[in-house]
């Protein structure tokens, strides 16, 4: 009975810990990430995920011509300094924030309708000898009026 009763607990661990993560990042997002988009207006889609030192993730986002937008990548502090890249759908790097001084945010005007792909990289800390770190990194977008 007891084997039963610790497998049940485990279960819903397991089941109810992603979710609660989830709920938080969307909450540190909302609080934390939203002010650092302005004055461009948040575009409404929330793209975030809890990484782990050494994950890479990357997000097809869609681009409308004649419009301003910024792209701005937040994060727990936790995992350091996090590295974007903006690739277009024919893999041409078209902005790397390792060359610019590792900024949360990129700047720019679409002068077509196009698709590009956010990718984020966190970096692995040196000489850990703790445990992993994770948390919540959000890919934010906004747009001028």
């Amino acid at each position: 009975m007891k084997k039963v009763l610790y497998s049940l607990l485990f279960l819903s661990f397991m089941v109810g810990a992603p979710m609660q993560s989830q709920a938080q990042c969307k909450s540190f997002t909302k609080k934390t990430c939203l002010p650092h988009l302005e004055p461009y207006i948040y575009n409404g889609q929330l793209n975030s995920a809890v990484l782990s030192e050494g994950d890479v993730a990357e997000l097809l986002l869609t681009f409308y011509g004649g419009q301003d937008y910024r792209i701005n990548i937040c994060s727990h502090e936790t995992l350091g300094k996090i590295q974007f890249q903006v690739y277009d759908t024919d893999k041409n790097l078209l902005f790397d924030n390792t060359k610019n001084d590792l900024t949360n945010s990129w700047d720019f005007k679409s002068n077509s309708t196009q698709q590009l792909i956010v990718r984020v990289i966190v970096p692995k800390e040196k000489n850990r000898s703790e445990m992993v770190q994770s948390g919540c990194v959000s890919i934010l977008v906004g747009f001028k009026e």
